[in-house]
């Protein structure tokens, strides 16, 4: 019998997923999301294109991989439509490539005004979000009224359509929007027409049948564990829960399923929109991780902040997900810093804590060590040895304190700059 693996984000999202998807497709059978929408943006590069994916899995690239959208998402047509007319691939192939859930849910035009008017009407506790309706998705998913894929294929669709866009705009009427929803509509229709043509059914059959059948799959997290609903720095989260253990729930698997889970972080970290950030760097260092690793979300294009890594937030992750190894991305970011910090621990109230307290608030104050930096250029390798000493300790500091081995390290944007630990 086939297994399922996992491999997902350990901070607060924008770890590389997408580029490792990619890079370990060959190895897999079929590739699948398991929650999460449009406000994921997995970045890939290769043959001097970029191209960035916001509710399809990373393995579409890929010739002869079968790529699935699991009930555990929620989808806007209008940003599908967007997303497939960028891949550059024929639609006629696309659908021999991509199968959707037909228990997955829509996200409707009016989910985004309500998104926006939800998100003013919080004034300063803004939560940070995308605004593309993934809220309220899942609020009407949670509170059952959502409208799901397999909809489409019902004759009165229009009418279901127009039952929850006039609930939706009752409840607009008590806030102030200024939002063209007729637009939204009309591209939100024909996205619709172009998923009617994709393969729509239970995918939580096929999936089972495929790992009866002994097929390898690879389940893409979207996010990160710290913006889980339940175990991140809630309320700054998103709507889903973005741990190993929203796969079964997402794919509709047994977790007796589940094989290797891989746990993938960046060298420093950084997070997007509000909330606590413990490790955040608000001055020139801050800003040159901001610059060297050009981070500005896919998603929303926003400028991310910065910091150090965070060693108990990076622990508390490996626990929470069953990590069984790890994969380091951006290394080459720190490259050029005379000395590079890890958190390893805080101080709250003059006790230092190793533990993720249950308000990550400003008034936890990071522990730091320091350790040296290096100056060489690390884009062009592709063995571990090679790599400098001063980076090769970070990495072994890494591995004694989760316990766990780092088997990948990225280098560069590019699919090609990938090391691949053998040891």
């Amino acid at each position: 019998m086939g297994e399922i693996d996992i491999l997902l984000g350990l901070q607060w999202g924008d770890e590389g997923k997408g580029k490792i998807v990619d890079a370990l497709t060959p190895e897999y059978d079929i590739i699948t999301r398991f929650q999460g929408g449009p406000n994921a943006g997995h970045t890939l590069e290769f043959e001097n294109e970029k191209y960035i994916l916001h509710t399809i899995p990373s393995g579409v690239f890929r010739e002869n991989k079968l790529n699935i959208i699991g009930n555990g998402l929620v989808i806007d047509p209008s940003i599908f439509i967007g997303e497939i007319r960028s891949l550059k691939q024929p639609v006629s192939e696309l659908i021999n490539k991509i199968i959707i859930s037909s228990k997955a849910h829509l996200i409707l035009p009016t989910h985004r005004l309500l998104d926006a008017a939800y998100e003013e009407a919080k004034g300063e506790m803004k939560i940070g979000s995308t605004l593309k309706g993934i809220g309220p998705a899942y609020t009407d998913k949670t509170s059952r009224q959502g409208l799901r894929v397999g909809e489409l294929l019902k004759e009165n669709f229009r009418e279901l359509y127009d039952i929850h866009r006039q609930r939706h705009l009752e409840i607009l009427q008590h806030y102030k929007v200024d939002a063209d929803l007729e637009k939204y509509e009309e591209e939100w229709f024909e996205g619709i027409e172009l998923l009617k043509k994709f393969r729509i059914i239970n995918t939580e059959y096929f999936i089972n049948k495929s790992l009866d059948e002994g097929k390898r799959i690879l389940a893409e997290g979207a996010q990160g564990t710290m913006l889980d609903i339940d175990f991140g720095s809630y309320p700054f989260v998103t709507s889903s829960n973005t741990i190993s253990g929203g796969a079964c729930s997402g794919l509709g698997i047994s977790p007796k399923r589940i094989g290797s889970v891989f746990g993938i972080f960046k060298a420093y970290c950084t997070r997007v929109g509000e909330g606590p950030f413990p490790t955040e760097l608000s001055n020139d260092t801050g800003q040159k991780l901001r610059e060297n690793g050009y981070e500005f979300g896919s998603t929303t294009g926003r400028p991310r902040r910065c910091g150090w890594l965070d060693l108990p937030a990076l622990k508390y992750s490996c626990m929470i997900n069953g990590v069984t190894s790890l994969f380091l991305t951006k290394a080459d970011v720190l490259t050029g810093f005379d000395k590079i910090k890890i958190c390893t621990g805080y101080k709250i109230n003059n006790s230092i804590v190793e533990e993720l307290p249950f308000d990550i608030s400003s008034e936890v104050e990071p522990v730091y060590i320091e350790m040296n930096g290096w100056k060489e250029n690390i884009t062009g390798i592709r063995q571990y040895q090679k790599l400098p000493e001063a980076f090769r300790n970070y990495i072994d500091f890494i591995e004694r304190e989760t316990g766990l081995p780092v088997v990948i390290i990225s280098v560069g944007a590019d699919r090609t700059q990938t090391i691949m630990r053998d040891e």
